[in-house]
């Protein structure tokens, strides 16, 4: 992909979440807090599952990975948007622009796979418990993994070549919080035909095929729990399904109401907020939901700790 700029505009300015002076401080604050809890729980639970010898099974595996993407997820947004509160004008320069929507396309395509691969894991766990170990190698882990990133790595590239072919004359204010694809297309002064169809093809994939293999896999989860006898069993695993799949109904259903409808129809002023779900929450939410609620990682924690303390 060749990064060549044809545009006349040599920089953007990000509008931001709001133009409204008395909330920016606010803001400023929240999301702040909301990007330290990210990287706080991200970073812990990679911690913990490098130094935790009892951690290194599938499930912790695929978990460590998506603790990677949320990471460099938010760090690729957050902190510039975070300039937005600070600054008169968050300027960006067109290349750094499309190396964020570059970066951007990567992990947020990389995290829908990687949350499939967790949901097969939790379907061969749940549903065939003794072909756990032949379904889920190493190897198999590792191709799975590598399919995530590799899925990632194209859709970033199709994404932002479609982006590059575009010329941008005079208009160099993104209605958003980020270089993101559809306010982009917004700001292009010749044609978006081809970009579009791009976008709801790639996207399409990227959001629907993900998605019906997840559903796929937590109904034969829900099945198998409705055949457990015990009430205590049975509640426990809705409790921890019902939370995994409020995650992932919130990163794709707020990325399928945004990309796959046309771009006519989505307004960028209310678009933005919607993606703050998937770019911001989401990433907040998942080692909140994989730790806080898994004994397992909560009782290496507290040995971690307690050998940290001792030295």
């Amino acid at each position: 992909m060749a990064w060549e700029n044809d545009s006349l505009v040599t920089e953007f300015i990000l509008l931001g979440i709001t133009d409204q002076l008395d909330l920016k401080t606010p803001l400023f604050l929240l999301f702040l807090v909301i990007y330290m809890i990210t990287a706080l729980g991200n970073l812990t639970l990679i911690i913990l599952i490098l130094l935790n010898s009892h951690l290194h099974t599938p499930m912790y595996f695929f978990l460590f990975n998506l603790s990677c993407i949320d990471l460099c997820y938010s760090s690729v947004i957050i902190p510039k948007m975070l300039m937005n509160f600070i600054q008169e004008k968050n300027v960006i320069s067109y290349m750094k622009c499309m190396t964020q929507l570059y970066f951007f396309c990567f992990f947020v395509i990389s995290e829908c796979y990687a949350l499939t691969s967790m949901a097969y894991d939790r379907y061969v766990a749940i549903c065939n418990p003794l072909l756990y170990n032949a379904a889920l190698s190493p190897k198999v882990c590792f191709y799975l993994t590598l399919g995530s990133y590799v899925m990632g790595f194209f859709g970033a590239m199709i994404h932002t070549g479609c982006i590059l072919r575009l010329t941008f004359c005079d208009g160099n204010i993104i209605n958003h919080y980020f270089c993101d694809v559809l306010p982009l297309l917004q700001l292009s002064c010749t044609s978006t035909y081809v970009n579009e169809i791009e976008l709801f093809i790639v996207t399409g994939k990227d959001i629907i095929m993900p998605t019906v293999s997840i559903f796929t896999s937590y109904g034969f989860i829900l099945s198998s729990i409705l055949k457990i006898k015990f009430t205590e069993g049975k509640s426990k695993a809705f409790s921890t399904c019902s939370s995994h799949m409020l995650a992932v109904c919130l990163f794709f259903g707020s990325g399928a109401f945004m990309y796959l409808k046309p771009t006519s129809a989505v307004s960028m002023g209310k678009g933005k907020y919607y993606s703050v779900f998937y770019t911001i929450v989401v990433p907040m939410m998942n080692p909140l939901i994989y730790s806080l609620r898994n004994k397992v990682v909560k009782i290496a924690l507290r040995k971690t700790l307690t050998v940290l303390f001792r030295n």
